[in-house]
């Protein structure tokens, strides 16, 4: 299903699937798992169980259910986190580079 918000230049494709993101910290290069809820040409929001902090750099990677269509490999950027339950948040992400 395809939205639009008045405020944003891109559609969001709503989407229910797991996305894998290392937090790119040279020291800890820690592993997160996740469930992209939408995604568009500039981001995606992920729900996560625990917080990110705003500014935090990451690698990500959504597979495909379809073998004709490539994996999203992305780097990106927090830019919001927002609490939803006890252990659960939601962060959105905005693309820095797609490769």
């Amino acid at each position: 299903m395809l939205s639009r918000n008045d405020k944003r230049n891109y559609f969001r494709m709503m989407v229910n699937t797991e996305v894998q993101m290392m937090i790119n910290d040279p020291e800890s290069g820690r592993m997160l798992s996740g469930i992209c809820r939408d995604l568009s040409a500039t981001g995606m929001a992920v729900e996560v169980d625990e917080p990110l902090e705003m500014g935090t750099l990451i690698h990500l990677r959504l597979e495909s259910n379809n073998s004709s269509v490539v994996p999203l490999d992305a780097h990106a950027k927090v830019v919001r986190c927002t609490q939803e339950s006890e252990d659960l948040y939601q962060i959105g992400l905005t693309f820095i580079e797609l490769n």
